[in-house]
């Protein structure tokens, strides 16, 4: 249910990228309930998989996974320094066991090999979800589903082809709804500090919003602290909206209030709704008039009838 689009967050708002000799793509990682109500990750596949027709021989291929901001130009210039076929970004945290390591030479940046969630220590590295490669790379891809961290990686490692950069600075997995909205927060807040012009300001507007061009909002409203409102998003007369992403193409009808919401795209939220307490929405779905949803992940094109008083999945 729960999907993520890196592109979705910073969307048209971000600065191109390095320059026109490289291609930049997006791994898009979903998960979903089970009927047993888990959630289970499923793993990076290809749009990798999917080989394009043609590719740049000079270009280099920067696949970036949806939950993190980097210094590219860094990674780069790290990457045409070691010459091999691949670079990921590490980062350190301090309690290693809860992922996957990465055990790499400290001077060379040389990757060893991988531990998943290690009950010794061997590394405090992690793969921080950043990569660039050399086109080359999408040779090692077969057209089916792949994993490139469990299948490609080990492989590009241990023939000396797969090197680490240690991120300098802030690092936060927003893989879950709740990280998600933190870590928008701390973007918000983070424009604020260097691009204050960005934001939406005026009546009406409280705190760091961030509004796409195309996006409409009605009369009456109060936006804000920490939103984001995504492009061709209607808000219609007299919503309240807090601390919620809403993301491209969605609706919410007049009076609605909303707080630490995720709403998906094209999704429509009614008249006279209240949603709160990390309620996502996923994409296409329809919140009919005068419910209230307390912490519900309802699941792509749903359509919701009744409230839902209690946290829940929508299946």
């Amino acid at each position: 249910m729960w999907q993520r689009n890196w592109r979705s967050w910073r969307g048209e708002h971000r600065e191109p990228l390095l320059n026109s000799s490289v291609i930049v793509c997006v791994a898009m990682k979903r998960s979903w309930p089970e009927p047993s109500e888990q959630r289970r990750e499923i793993q990076t596949e290809s749009k990798m998989g999917q080989k394009p027709r043609r590719l740049n021989r000079d270009a280099q291929d920067l696949l970036q996974q949806s939950h993190l901001g980097c210094a590219y130009r860094d990674l780069l210039q790290f990457h045409r320094n070691h010459g091999k076929e691949g670079t990921i970004v590490v980062t350190r945290v301090e309690e290693p066991s809860k992922y996957g390591v990465v055990v790499y030479e400290a001077d060379s940046g040389r990757i060893h090999h991988f531990v998943e969630k290690p009950q010794v220590f061997v590394s405090n590295k992690i793969n921080a979800g950043m990569y660039i490669f050399n086109p080359s790379m999408l040779s090692r891809i077969q057209l089916r589903p792949t994993s490139i961290e469990k299948e490609i990686f080990p492989v590009m490692a241990g023939e000396g082809q797969l090197y680490a950069m240690e991120l300098q600075g802030f690092w936060m997995d927003i893989g879950q709804p709740k990280d998600f909205l933190t870590g928008m927060c701390m973007y918000l807040q983070s424009v604020r500090q260097h691009a204050p012009e960005r934001l939406r300001t005026g009546p009406g507007f409280l705190g760091n919003v961030l509004v796409d061009p195309t996006a409409q909002i009605g009369e009456n409203c109060t936006i804000g602290p920490n939103v984001t409102i995504g492009a061709g998003v209607v808000v219609e007369d007299g919503v309240r909206i807090k601390r919620c992403t809403v993301l491209k193409g969605s609706r919410v009808r007049s009076h609605s209030w909303l707080e630490s919401c995720i709403v998906g795209w094209s999704s429509s939220v009614g008249q006279w709704v209240r949603m709160e307490n990390v309620t996502v929405l996923g994409e296409d779905v329809i919140v009919n008039d005068e419910l209230y949803l307390n912490g519900a992940n309802v699941l792509p094109h749903k359509s919701i009838n009744e409230s839902v008083p209690e946290p829940r999945i929508v299946m």
